[in-house]
């Protein structure tokens, strides 16, 4: 059970409103409400561990922070209050729910915009699925060697063959992570219906899609590829 979902970004939206597709993009978090945020977590599992049997954690959304040529240290700075500290507070959890879609370079001056030439996503994130992997390694040194559960794992597109690609890389990662021993107790794909994203329905990250007036449910082709990997545990399969 998951007691708060992405907290890392709720600290950084704050009161703020508006539809940026990137977290990069929002303020730095409030260390007032990343506090509260982690003691209102610790409490909910108090309470939860009362119930038995129930394994809490809370979910953190990466961005695979990658440092432009000699800004390390600024990265380091930069992803700390971002997600570090939200990773870090989970090291007494039972597991540690991993998001991830992006990743995200950062310079001296924060946050690098994408690369010319770069394949976008229609969030205008960059296609990266190598993220899922950077973020489960980065989550599972940071909290100290917890069980990961993928909570969230896509890609906005239009084009159903490139969401097959992406999470294909992406699951090929994971397994690389699995083999080097990491814990992994599961993976959630995001999501099952195009739907409601960032004040917009134009970023379509769904394995169904649906017709606006009828509301009749399209199976893509990625929803039964993924299927028949959930169903025979076989990543090489033709799209």
């Amino acid at each position: 059970m998951c007691t708060i979902n992405e907290p890392n970004i709720l600290a950084m939206t704050r009161s703020e409103t508006g539809t940026e597709m990137a977290a990069a993009a929002l303020p730095a978090p409030d260390p007032r409400i990343s506090d509260m945020l982690i003691a209102a977590h610790r409490r909910s599992r108090e309470v939860l561990s009362q119930l038995g049997g129930v394994k809490t954690g809370w979910t953190v959304a990466g961005q695979a922070f990658h440092a432009a040529p000699g800004c390390e240290d600024e990265m380091r700075a930069y992803r700390y209050p971002r997600e570090d500290v939200f990773l870090e507070a989970a090291s007494g959890d039972d597991f540690i729910g991993v998001q991830a879609y992006l990743r995200t370079f950062i310079g001296k001056d924060g946050p690098l915009p994408v690369p010319d030439g770069a394949e976008t996503t229609l969030t205008g994130w960059e296609y990266f699925p190598q993220a899922l992997e950077i973020c489960v390694r980065h989550a599972w040194e940071l909290t100290g060697h917890r069980p990961i559960f993928i909570t969230e794992n896509g890609i906005a597109t239009g084009d159903d063959s490139r969401r097959i690609d992406y999470t294909r890389d992406a699951l090929h990662g994971l397994h690389r992570a699995i083999a080097d021993g990491i814990e992994v107790m599961g993976y959630l794909h995001w999501s099952a219906l195009d739907n409601y994203e960032w004040g917009s329905y134009h970023p379509t990250f769904g394995l169904i899609g649906w017709d606006p007036d009828t509301f009749q449910r399209r199976p893509k082709p990625s929803a039964s590829w993924l299927g028949r990997i959930a169903q025979t545990g076989k990543l090489n399969l033709a799209g």
